[in-house]
């Protein structure tokens, strides 16, 4: 499935799941109507001159009951939303999980995250935040409510006994997970059947503290408690009822999901082997992908594969092991391996990348056509690509990406101005905002990066990202702040720099997805009017050249727009892409075709103008595979 079609498609799961959930909660409306009914009837049915179906059915009991139980389902799936916001971090904490070190020393640790680098560099996506369940199991997760915010959480299980081929496997099923929408839409399941689940969670307290209250003499107060210990009863059954149509509604939604990203990692890593031997080793596990956490059931559509010995049947959360691993494999024999045992501190071997992956992976290798095809589906080629980039990158710069004040040391070289007369005026400008620790970091690395190529700085970028996003409050506002003065003391400021300083602000902070109307092209003609000229003169100086170039891009938009001859200002850069990112998905994608024959006019595409197109891209929510051929 295309990037477009699974966004859309999630997004009407989205609405089906609401209303979904919205009857459930009608009927548990109804059931606890009836229950109050009753109790009040049988109650009452025995006092002198007592109506007791005019009690029951008293509109204001009633009114009460229906408010009452919907204050709960509300109140219950707020706080859990509240509690989530920080994305996918929430979630793994909440299942015991703990963050790796960026330069861990185990040699299982390190080779995760070497994996999850690669499918983000080859995906276009930031490094997520990659977690590690102490878990015997087998199993993994992707969670997040965007990409910015997304957390890959893996089992000790998962890393000790997988091949690298089947790690790889798992990590590019839970990035399809995060490319085809599924994990904004897990999030919101998990804070919507909280809410169900309060209801139940209420009744037991009630009836906790019903048995723990001494009995008081007199018919009033024994009515009362009977009234207490029938409402917690009630409220138990129907809370147990909402939460089966819940499990009901999310194994339905989860399974075909699953599905999807089986064949969305075969696709990404053309090799459906690793990822059926990484089934048939869940098969094989003693444990299987159990896992023990207390909030183990509540996560379990999130997981590579049924991590909950409860749920089967209907309310089962992933399909048989069986029929997953045949439509990898139809004609495997039925045959389970054992699992694989780790020797403790023997690291599996790194695949190297080949001369002629480490050349290609530095150019952006496309040829015309549709470009929004290729939008968040990765191959083979690509993972190749991120191999070889890496490769290319100095290894004083890979180490430094994963330390907290060298990494902040990467980005601000890396934003630094091409020209010697920028990079003074921009060092200058760092010696009040920046911390000593970083600028002593940004002098050792000076000569490194200045080394660093076109096609080598998004994935530097990209791997800063996740020791930015653990800044404190106070770190971030520092970091901000240098920033925007890098940004003010640079020469000729481009549409490139600009680019690569949003890339660093939103990957940095979690940005949110757009909001609000969808917008069509004709509604922003300005906004793509101003882009497409940046995007025109940031191949070349030439005012014919981009002239043409900005012409090819509207044959593909038919409209009529006018190449700005000045410019942008950041400023309006920014304003313009906020109103590019409320187009509908249709007008996205003819924007993206539109870009890509912007800068291929010419027939060919300049490094620099691969890792803008990238970059925009990125920021447009329309992450783009590192290669395109």
């Amino acid at each position: 499935m295309d990037f477009f079609g699974a966004q859309a498609q999630a997004r009407r799961l989205t609405l089906w799941l609401v209303v979904l959930l919205l009857v459930a909660v009608v009927g548990m409306v109804v059931a606890t109507v009836l229950v109050v009914t009753l109790a009040v009837a049988l109650l009452e049915g025995g006092q002198p001159g007592a109506d007791p179906l005019g009690l029951a059915f008293d509109p204001l009991l009633l009114g009460g009951v229906t408010l009452g139980v919907l204050a709960v389902v509300v109140a219950g799936s707020l706080a859990r939303h509240l509690q989530l916001r920080a994305g996918g971090a929430a979630v793994a904490e909440a299942l015991g999980g703990r963050p790796i070190n960026a330069d861990t020393r185990d040699p299982d640790e390190r080779r995760l995250l070497n994996v999850v680098e690669e499918m983000a560099i080859a995906s276009g996506l930031p490094v997520p935040l990659v977690y590690v369940l102490e878990e015997s199991g087998i199993n993994a997760f992707a969670a997040g409510h965007t990409p910015q915010d997304a957390a890959i959480g893996v089992t000790r299980g998962a890393i000790e006994s997988l091949s690298r081929d089947e790690l790889q496997g798992v990590v590019a099923h839970e990035f399809s997970h995060v490319l085809h929408g599924d994990m904004r839409l897990n999030m919101r399941l998990i804070a919507l059947l909280y809410g169900i689940l309060v209801v139940g969670l209420v009744g037991r307290m009630l009836l906790r503290g019903t048995a723990t209250r001494r009995m008081v003499r007199g018919s009033r107060q024994n009515n009362a408690q009977i009234v207490l210990l029938g409402a917690g009863l009630a409220l138990m059954l129907v809370g147990f009822i909402g939460t089966l149509c819940g499990n009901l509604i999310k194994a339905a939604v989860s399974r075909q999901r699953e599905f999807l990203a089986d064949a969305s990692a075969v696709q990404y890593t053309r090799n459906p082997a690793g990822l059926a031997d990484a089934l048939k080793r869940v098969a094989a596990h003693a444990q299987g992908s159990e896992l023990r956490a207390s909030q183990a059931e509540e996560f379990s559509h999130l997981y590579f594969s049924r991590g909950v010995s409860g749920l089967r049947g209907l309310t089962a959360t992933h399909p048989p092991l069986v029929t997953r691993i045949r439509r990898l494999e139809p004609e495997w024999d039925g045959k389970l391996s054992e699992p694989r045992q780790a020797s403790p501190g023997v690291a599996q071997q790194e695949p190297e990348a080949t001369a002629a992956t480490a050349t290609g992976s530095s150019a952006f290798l496309a040829t015309g056509g549709e470009l929004s095809q290729r939008v968040g589906e990765p191959r083979d080629t690509d993972l190749q690509g991120a191999r070889g980039t890496l490769a290319e990158i100095d290894p004083r710069l890979l180490q430094a990406v994963h330390e907290p004040y060298a990494a902040r040391a990467v980005i601000y070289g890396i934003l630094m101005g091409a020209d010697p007369e920028s990079r003074t005026r921009q060092r200058e400008a760092l010696v009040d905002a920046a911390m000593p620790e970083v600028l002593a970091e940004l002098d050792r690395l000076d000569q490194p990066l200045r080394s660093v190529r076109p096609g080598q700085r998004l994935a530097l970028i990209e791997l800063c990202l996740p020791m930015l996003r653990q800044l404190s409050v106070a770190q971030y506002a520092r970091l901000h702040e240098c920033l925007e003065r890098l940004m003010a003391a640079e020469h000729r400021p481009g549409a490139l720099q600009w680019a690569l300083h949003r890339l660093v602000t939103v990957g940095s902070q979690g940005g949110t997805s757009s909001r609000g109307r969808r917008l069509s092209l004709a509604q922003v003609g300005d906004a793509v009017e101003l882009l497409l000229s940046s995007l025109a003169r940031a191949g070349s100086d030439d005012q014919e050249r981009a002239r043409a170039a900005f012409d090819r891009a509207l044959e593909r938009l038919d409209m009529a727009l006018t190449l700005r001859p000045e410019p942008a200002s950041p400023q309006a850069l920014d304003a313009a892409l906020a109103r590019c990112r409320q187009l509908t998905d249709v007008e996205r994608a003819r924007l993206l075709d539109a870009m890509l024959d912007c800068v291929m006019h010419d027939g060919q595409v300049a490094p620099e103008e691969a890792e803008l197109l990238r970059a925009v891209a990125w920021a447009l929510e329309c992450p783009l595979p590192l290669t395109l051929n």
